[in-house]
């Protein structure tokens, strides 16, 4: 019995080690972002691209440029993003997203479209995949090593949700690949796609076909790492400028990991907990989109996983005195008036606006306004702070000036997965080794007791 209780304790062990850290915080400010990147104690070297949502024009919920300058001025990154496939919004472009980029104000920083020539794109191949073999990406994409992913995890009318998977998929392909994984391979004709649209489980699946291979094309060059903002969690991606929904849910706060497919799991799963009227809705939503699938056959192509160590960073630090309240949701929803019938800006015959990701009317949007509602954008976007506790614009105590990386000193990403990797394969051995021993001793009694057997036997002959 000893050897049994050890060995459920060892693979016990061992299938935590198998987690992915997922950390938390419910304060939403610029500054927590700096911290919760601190957390993942890791370098990203070389150039750093930081991959936002950049919104539709004067859109109220994408994370503003203001609230992510601490971060930007951290890691000495730059900005990075792409232009839409669909054409009812002001962004697929290059001419018309530059002229959105200085009314959000994002000119005022750093900032690279990804697809800015609009024709020279490339290839990244998809190793394992299950519809589409080719991500096409924008030329400009090379001149970037490392990557921090900064999603605004939200709703979406065509993918049921956004967050870093969607970001690391149709928010890094050009026009041309937005088409190729909304058709799941069809064209890459990004006016022809939406005539062509595929089904909810092959585009859902395409999206994490394209995702690996931006996960395999940073991991071969420098590191990549991600941050996820619950906050103005809206039915609508960023995408729906002015015409999205007002959020429902109150905002629940910032999450980071090394694991996309487990940031998003943890994200979900934070909002299912919610358990109000406004998380059932969204719920509702992605369900009926099969969001989930995106998820599931990401954790299939091998670049995360769903099973996650949720880490309350609050509770760690619950000694600190000055942190923020969490911005909360203070303005609830506002109004609605634009909320709920979003005009479709649709107009163009095209599947409105999916946010980078453009994507044709939703594939089911029903309750939803079909408008922009599109579908996949990247979620780099979010508004986050609605109200924000140190509105982003005050430069909220940038820890030091260095940029381009947090403590060179600090393991890198693939030096814990090394250590991780040798922990759980010295762990199988020790239960191989464990087991072999069990079924030896077993053997032994049993062979102990038959020769006890045969020698009465012959005591009693005798």
């Amino acid at each position: 019995m000893a050897e049994i209780k050890f060995i459920l304790i060892l693979l016990l062990f061992i299938e935590t080690l198998q987690k992915s850290d997922v950390y938390f915080t419910k304060i939403v400010s610029s500054q927590k972002i700096i911290d919760m990147f601190e957390k993942l104690n890791i370098e990203l070297t070389g150039n750093i691209g930081l991959k936002v949502h950049t919104g539709e024009r004067e859109g109220p919920y994408f994370l503003k440029p203001s609230f992510l300058k601490d971060i930007y001025d951290y890691t000495g990154g730059t900005f990075i993003e792409c232009n839409t496939a669909y054409l009812s919004g002001q962004r697929h472009t290059t001419e018309l997203h530059e002229e959105t980029l200085e009314i959000n104000g994002w000119t005022d920083y750093r900032i690279v479209l990804m697809d800015k020539n609009e024709t020279n794109d490339f290839n990244l191949t998809i190793k394992n995949h299950h519809n589409i073999s080719q991500n096409i990406v924008g030329e400009n994409l090379r001149d970037f090593d490392s990557c921090l992913v900064l999603s605004h995890f939200k709703g979406h009318p065509m993918g049921g949700f956004g967050g870093a998977l969607k970001q690391l998929s149709i928010g890094f392909a050009s026009r041309a690949g937005k088409a190729n994984i909304h058709s799941a391979g069809y064209t890459t004709d990004y006016k022809d796609t939406w005539f062509h649209t595929a089904n909810q489980i092959d585009f859902t699946s395409s999206m994490a076909d394209a995702a690996s291979s931006i996960v395999d094309y940073f991991k071969s060059k420098g590191n990549i790492a991600y941050i996820n903002v619950l906050a103005n969690i809206s039915t609508m991606c960023d995408c729906g400028g002015k015409w999205a929904p007002a959020p429902k849910i109150r905002d629940i706060g910032i999450l980071a990991s090394l694991d996309p497919v487990a940031i998003d799991q943890a994200c979900y799963d934070l909002i299912v907990n919610e358990n109000t009227t406004g998380s059932e809705e969204w719920i509702a939503q992605s369900d009926r989109l099969i969001g989930l699938n995106t998820i599931k056959a990401s954790e299939e192509l091998g670049i995360g996983t769903r099973d996650y160590n949720l880490i309350d960073v609050d509770d760690e630090q619950s000694s600190d005195t000055d942190t923020p309240e969490p911005i909360t949701d203070t303005t609830e929803p506002e109004p609605s008036s634009d909320t709920d019938t979003p005009e479709p800006i649709t107009d163009t015959t095209e599947p409105e606006p999916s946010s980078d990701t453009d994507t044709p009317e939703p594939i089911t949007d029903t309750t939803k306004p079909e408008p922009i509602s599109d579908t996949t954008e990247p979620e780099t976007d979010t508004p986050c702070p609605r109200t924000d506790t140190t509105e982003p614009g005050s430069d909220s105590t940038q820890p030091g000036t260095d940029t381009t990386n947090p403590e060179s000193d600090t393991p890198s990403g693939d030096d814990n997965s090394l250590v991780l990797y040798i922990a759980i394969s010295v762990g199988s051995i020790l239960v191989i080794v464990l087991l072999i021993l069990v079924v030896i001793r077993l053997k032994c009694k049993t062979r102990k007791g038959s020769l006890i057997d045969d020698e009465l036997g012959e005591t009693i002959q005798d």
